[in-house]
C-alpha cells in the first residue's frame, strides 16, 4: 500500500471484514475468506489469481491498476463493442436490468455448483482408486514379496561373504 500511496491512478488498500463498514463491503464483493485479493472497477471487482509474493503483487499492480473501461467517467476508454453493451444496459428499465443480473448470477452459481459436484465425483473416484491400489498392494505383499526381499538380501549377503572368503 505504501508503494502506491501517492499514485493518482492506483489504489491499493485493505479492508477489515470484521468491522461493520468492512463487513458490508466484503459481503457486497463476495469476500468469504482471508486473504482475498480483488482488483478492477470498484463496482465490478474481479478475483486476483496471480502470485502472492511482494514482487508478483507489485508487478501486477504496476501493469493492471489503471483507469479501465467502465460506466461513467471512463467510458471513453471502452472500445465500440463495450460502449454498445453499456448503452444497451443503460436503456433498460431498472427492473428488467435487475432480472437480467439475477439470471446471469444464477448461471454463475450453477457453474460453481457443477464444479463442486464434479470435484466430489473426482474425490469419490480417487478414493475408489486408492482402495483398489491398497488392496492390490496388500495382495502382492501377502503373496510373498516380503519373503522374496528377505531371501534376496540373505543371498546377497551370502554371495558377498563368499566372494570376500575367496580373497
Amino acid at each position: 500500500m505504501e508503494e502506491f500511496a501517492d499514485d493518482a491512478t492506483k489504489l491499493v488498500g485493505d479492508v477489515d471484514c470484521t468491522t461493520d463498514e468492512g463487513e458490508k463491503l466484503c459481503q457486497e464483493h463476495g469476500v468469504e475468506g482471508f486473504p482475498t485479493l480483488k482488483w478492477g472497477d470498484p463496482s465490478n471487482l474481479e478475483d486476483y489469481q496471480g502470485g502472492r509474493e511482494y514482487e508478483d503483487l507489485k508487478a501486477f499492480a504496476e501493469e493492471n491498476l489503471k483507469p479501465v473501461c467502465g460506466v461513467g467517467a471512463n467510458i471513453d476508454l471502452c472500445d465500440d463493442e463495450a460502449k454498445a453493451k453499456i448503452e444497451g444496459f443503460q436503456k433498460m428499465e431498472t427492473e428488467e436490468l435487475l432480472k437480467l443480473v439475477e439470471t446471469e448470477e444464477e448461471k454463475i452459481k450453477k457453474n460453481e455448483e457443477h464444479l463442486a459436484s464434479e470435484i466430489e465425483k473426482l474425490q469419490e473416484r480417487y478414493e475408489e482408486l486408492m482402495k483398489e491400489k491398497d488392496e492390490k498392494d496388500a495382495a502382492i505383499k501377502s503373496a510373498g514379496l516380503g519373503f522374496m526381499k528377505a531371501v534376496l538380501a540373505a543371498k546377497s549377503e551370502q554371495e558377498s561373504k563368499s566372494s570376500s572368503d575367496e580373497l
